[in-house]
């Protein structure tokens, strides 16, 4: 129910912005998938789904304030606009920081430190490769980079690289 929950607050925040009400929902839906399918606990699995609502929660207003949704603007702003949003929620303060770090730095893969984060960071590119029109080239140089799931490989190259 939580993560119902986050969607229609989500979708409400984004005030009818289809680009963002719509990359969200697809990140999430990516990110549902990937950790099904790679087995993970029931709570690392519903932290995920939630993370996956909120990465980019401060998309809207970066736009508005900087006039970009660069990393560096994004992500600082992201982790102080989850907190809030997170705890009205109802969730304890420790999975309200775990969520506002993933948040706070889902652009900086070096600072991936487990499952529901990296779920997090491949199931975004397999939405964001198709938003940018990358090029195999690309998409495979990401995938050696960035992708570590099983079931995120799998998707990956279903989608993009199914040569």
């Amino acid at each position: 129910m939580i993560v119902a929950r986050a969607i229609q607050s989500m979708i409400a925040h984004c005030a009818g912005s289809q680009r963002d009400i719509q990359h969200f929902l697809k990140v999430y839906a990516y990110a549902r998938t990937i950790g099904l399918l790679e087995g993970l606990p029931p709570d690392v699995q519903q932290r995920l789904e939630l993370a996956a609502i909120v990465h980019d929660i401060a998309c809207p207003m970066c736009r508005q304030k900087y006039g970009s949704t660069k990393p560096e603007y994004q992500e600082p702003e992201g982790a102080l606009m989850a907190r809030p949003f997170l705890t009205a929620l109802g969730l304890p303060a420790s999975e309200v920081d775990r969520l506002c770090y993933i948040v706070g730095h889902h652009h900086t893969q070096a600072y991936v430190d487990g499952p529901d984060f990296q779920i997090l960071m491949e199931a975004d590119f397999l939405v964001n490769a198709a938003d940018h029109g990358l090029s195999e080239d690309q998409i495979r140089q990401t995938e050696a980079r960035l992708f570590r799931t099983q079931a995120g490989i799998a998707l990956l190259r279903s989608m993009y690289l199914h040569a």
